[in-house]
């Protein structure tokens, strides 16, 4: 009986939800009928257009519908659609991505789609103004560079034991999933000083289902994605709240301290008027942070190695960087901060990586306010996206586009807006460095050990919603015979 009410329940929300979506596309198209907006359509009624952006990023082309739209409107600078149940404005090229970037909590505030607001809560992801910037001054303190500099020895540790357990003595290795385990590990280490490898594993089984529900209509009936992606944070909530009680009892007994770990230093730290997160904010901020800090990476890790397996000139250059490196260390003696500034040229290749294949789409902003941009009027409450992927295939400002060239990276880099993987302006994301560390790290010690051929040389890469291989990139080992 409980079980056919909470379906009923869901059917009735779900059904409501779905009538008051269409309701609001019907009264979008006739309240804003008489204003300059921008060009572009607001296609079918409720979906919108949202199933061609589904495809194209599906296909590994999310800046496909961007680019058609500039070239059937003359490369306007903005142009309207509607995706995932909303009016949105998109705002392209470097003057977009400034504009938006710049007017944070003047004209616009961070946005995101109702399927992320609903499963990660109050949290730095979804907060504004005030409260968005009490939650990153408090993060910060754990994230910014100088503190993380502490923690590269212990990712090393972390990363010479994933790959003596998970790499070592195989004869082929399916990179993502390896990835997503190893970058999950790294976080739950850091972020929580977890270290049971079964513990790990329950919570990264409900983690890989709940990000399925990102780019989910937020339709919460059993059976859907959508669906599975709640039930799924609910559990990993229930898991953080017990880690919770555990760490606020250890640290009022005295044994642990508040800079143990980042769950540590938010449930023992207030901001400067000695306001302290409540629990449940603290755990929406490490659901968010383990999302942060694990999917994105290991997508870049994936592809990163994808490059390299396609590429021997450039894997010969970062091998020659990386054993240089390790030539200066002695026998079993960690990395540190002054080796990670040596990987210049890796990072380089990193960052075209990022180019070429961003690790998410873009991202999203709310109107504030009515304003103007390039002449179009911007009703207040539209959604605005800067598109990543659409940039880095400027060939205005990147030429041949398509080709993999780690030079672009040299000296000042490219224009100032134009190369956006982490976002830009008070909203960046927060674990830029932590991501730079992480993945210097893993390749330092991958290309020192191991050299390997791609068994799917083509493989397709798809957003759903992270940048991913679609057979996961099973490579071929062939330990090198120098374990420097």
């Amino acid at each position: 009986m409980e079980v056919a009410t909470t379906m009923l329940i869901s059917l009735i929300i779900s059904i409501s939800a779905l009538l008051a979506a269409a309701l609001y596309f019907i009264t979008t198209k006739i309240n804003h009928s008489s204003i300059n907006l921008p060009p572009g359509s607001l296609g079918w009624p409720l979906l919108g257009e949202t199933l061609e952006y589904l495809r194209a990023a599906q296909d590994g082309k999310p800046e496909r519908p961007v680019e058609k739209r500039m070239d059937e409107h003359k490369s306007p600078p903005v142009f309207k659609t509607w995706v995932l149940g909303e009016p949105i404005a998109v705002f392209c090229g470097p003057k977009g991505n400034k504009f938006l970037f710049s007017n944070e909590n003047k004209l616009v505030a961070q946005w995101w789609p109702t399927p992320m607001q609903r499963l990660f809560g109050s949290c730095l992801l979804t907060a504004v103004g005030d409260e968005a910037k009490r939650m990153r001054r408090m993060l910060m303190t754990f994230l910014n560079p100088d503190a993380l500099l502490r923690y590269i020895t212990t990712m090393d540790v972390v990363t010479h034991h994933h790959i003596t357990t998970h790499w070592q003595g195989k004869e082929e290795v399916k990179v993502y999933p390896t990835m997503k385990l190893y970058t999950f590990e790294l976080a739950c280490r850091l972020f929580m000083s977890m270290e049971d490898p079964q513990h790990i594993s329950r919570i990264a089984a409900q983690f890989n289902v709940f990000l399925k529900g990102f780019t989910e209509f937020p339709i919460s009936f059993p059976g859907t994605r959508f669906y599975r992606a709640m039930k799924a944070a609910s559990a990993i909530r229930k898991e953080l709240q017990v880690i919770a009680t555990h760490k606020r009892a250890a640290l009022e007994q005295g044994i642990v301290s508040p800079s143990q770990d980042l769950f540590s230093h938010l449930l023992a730290t207030s901001d400067e008027n000695g306001r302290f997160l409540t629990e449940e904010e603290i755990v929406n901020n490490i659901l968010m942070l383990l999302f942060a800090g694990h999917d994105t990476s290991s997508s870049v890790i994936t592809l990163v190695m994808k490059y390299l397996g396609e590429l021997p000139q450039v894997y010969e250059k970062v091998l020659t960087e990386q054993l240089h490196i390790a030539s200066s260390k002695g026998h079993g003696e960690l990395l540190q901060l002054e080796d990670i500034q040596k990987m210049s040229y890796s990072w380089n290749v990193v960052s075209e990586v990022m180019r070429i294949s961003p690790p998410v789409i873009g991202g999203f902003r709310e109107s504030l306010v009515d304003f103007t941009y390039a002449g179009y009027t911007i009703p207040k409450g539209w959604k605005l996206h800067w598109n990543a992927a659409s940039t880095h295939k400027d060939p205005s400002l990147f030429p041949s586009k398509d080709e993999f060239d780690a030079s672009r990276f040299e000296g000042s880099g490219p224009a100032p807006f134009s190369y956006v993987p982490f976002g830009g302006g008070p909203r960046m994301c927060l674990g830029k460095e932590f991501a730079r560390l992480e993945i210097l790290v893993f390749l330092h010690n991958v290309v020192k050990r191991f050299k390997w051929d791609l068994l799917i040389p083509d493989e397709k890469i798809g957003y759903d919603p992270i940048a991913a291989p679609a057979k996961g990139l099973p490579i071929r080992l062939q330990p090198r015979e120098s374990k420097a």
